[in-house]
């Protein structure tokens, strides 16, 4: 049994095969505070930093911050902050141990230490991997002003919860003592992910600001609105939970113990608006894609790379597949994704450059990866929050030109179905939704009855002239998929339903 664990006193021991930090971290300064420290950014934007480091930019090391588990800070802490990148391939791994994350907090035990990381005039970037749900929008798109995290920073900025409440404390503090705002750089599948978060941020502090109105500085919105730079970004990095198996094996090709390694795939992509007032690495030596606007990229990956994704995951799942890359090789969900990818494709900005046909056919390849193992039922979280910017959008958009929808539609039905299924053909928890409650509550209804009420939870369209349309095209995909399974919704778009 293995007893030892990766740290600073055993990289030297490590095979030679395996790469190391090739600098001093005892050099390192932090500039950079990373909100939302999962396998995600530990597989994209770290390794791009640890990159940095090496070639020299000492000033960009990493503070990490858990805004709800401890469990990142746990297994990395006693490992100095080091985890090992799995590189997989279907011909072979590549290890590489990454150092750029300097420390770890935990912001629910000390919501002190990180607002002071944040204010540190050092920190000149604050990146964010919080997931969508994380920014707490209501239906509409707006702030959640009801959402009661956001109730409690408003009435004890001091001590935070969200990420709205850490960045605006923090700004406000900066503000005072004269220090220049940090960039926020938003990494998550947001819509416009910079304009979005600066718009919440806006309207968060709008509200503290109602509350000082007569206790104090009351212009925090209009700083933040007018002072503070929010590049959008677009990021693509396919990350497979890590498992105890990974663990295992890691283990033996190390030598030490690493409590969590991460799994991840050899393609990686970073497209990120440049706008940096108070500075940034030099992330384009290392692939990284410095743009003046990244929408086209960001609706090119968020239509069909994602919204690929989402249907090979709940198309997988009901046809009783777990990973993508078995759901990948059916012949019927392969076909599936190809007019998927026919309806999204029109939808995305022409006079932008895009390569679409070259772009699918690298993730045709991705998908095929069968040493990734990307479990279908990690891809499913979480639809409610998903789908609206990777299929009804793109739904949305081929009503407006006249053209049908049939196959984005009946990704929405397949999450329906699938989200019915927990319990029956699948594990109860098998994945989850923020509105997992109030679907429960809706009960076994006629497919149109349900379809309707799901729309209205997740607000789906709202008081779009083309909601009806997109009910209806859906109500008709789940009921054949009550009735027949993905066979028989395949069947009425055309598609053969035979399996290798």
């Amino acid at each position: 049994m293995i007893s030892r664990r990766l740290s600073n006193s055993t990289l030297k021991a490590l095979p030679a095969s395996v790469a190391i930090p090739r600098y001093d971290r005892g050099g390192v300064a932090p500039g950079i505070v990373h909100l939302g420290v999962g396998a995600f950014h530990r597989a994209h934007q770290a390794a791009y930093v640890d990159d940095c480091l090496a070639a020299g930019e000492a000033d960009w090391g990493i503070v990490g911050v858990s805004l709800r588990s401890p469990d990142t800070r746990d297994a990395l802490a006693p490992q100095d902050g080091h985890y090992t990148l799995a590189i997989r391939s279907s011909v072979g791994e590549e290890l590489r141990v990454v150092g750029s994350i300097l420390s770890l907090l935990m912001a629910p035990e000390d919501p002190a230490a990180v607002l002071a990381a944040l204010t540190d005039p050092r920190t000149r970037i604050v990146t964010l991997t919080i997931t969508e749900k994380a920014y707490l929008r209501a239906a509409g798109g707006g702030l959640d002003n009801t959402h009661p995290d956001i109730v409690h920073d408003l009435a004890n900025p001091q001590m935070p919860r969200t990420a709205h409440g850490f960045l605006t404390e923090a700004l406000s503090r900066r503000r005072a003592a004269g220090i220049q705002p940090f960039t926020v750089l938003c990494c998550d599948n947001l819509p416009a992910n910079g304009a979005t978060l600066h718009r919440l941020l806006v309207e968060f502090a709008a509200l503290r600001d109602a509350r000082l109105a007569t206790s104090g500085d009351a212009r925090l919105a209009a700083h933040i609105a007018d002072g503070v730079a929010f590049p959008s970004s677009m990021v693509d990095r396919i990350v497979p939970a890590t498992t105890d198996a990974d663990r295992a094996r890691i283990a033996v090709e190390l030598g030490v113990e690493d409590a969590w390694p991460v799994m991840t795939e050899p393609f990686c992509q970073w497209v990120v608006e440049d706008d940096f007032p108070a500075g940034r690495p030099a992330w384009e030596k290392f692939g990284v894609t410095m743009v003046g606007d990244v929408g086209p990229f960001e609706d090119m990956k968020l239509r069909l790379l994602n919204g690929s994704h989402s249907a090979i995951a709940y198309l997988g799942l009901l046809s009783g597949y777990d990973t993508v890359d078995r759901a990948f090789a059916d012949p019927a969900i392969r076909q599936f994704v190809d007019g998927l990818w026919a309806e999204a494709i029109p939808t995305l900005p022409q006079d932008a450059g895009l390569d679409t046909a070259g772009y699918t056919a690298q993730l045709a390849e991705r998908y095929s990866n069968t040493a990734l193992a990307h479990r279908t039922a990690q891809i499913a979280n979480d639809g409610s929050q998903k789908l609206p910017q990777r299929i009804v959008a793109s739904a949305l958009d081929r009503l407006g030109a006249g053209d049908p929808p049939a196959h984005l539609m009946l990704v929405v039905a397949a999450w329906i179905a699938a989200c019915e299924a927990r319990g029956k053909t699948l594990p109860e928890a098998h994945f989850t939704d923020p509105i997992d409650t109030r679907l429960t509550a809706l009960g076994s209804r006629p497919a149109g009855e349900t379809v309707t009420a799901i729309f209205d939870l997740a607000g789906f369209a709202k008081d779009h002239a083309h909601r009806m349309t997109l009910i209806d095209l859906t109500a008709a995909h789940l009921e054949r998929l009550r009735r027949g399974g993905p066979a028989a919704a395949f069947a009425a778009l055309g598609i053969g339903s035979e399996k290798p």
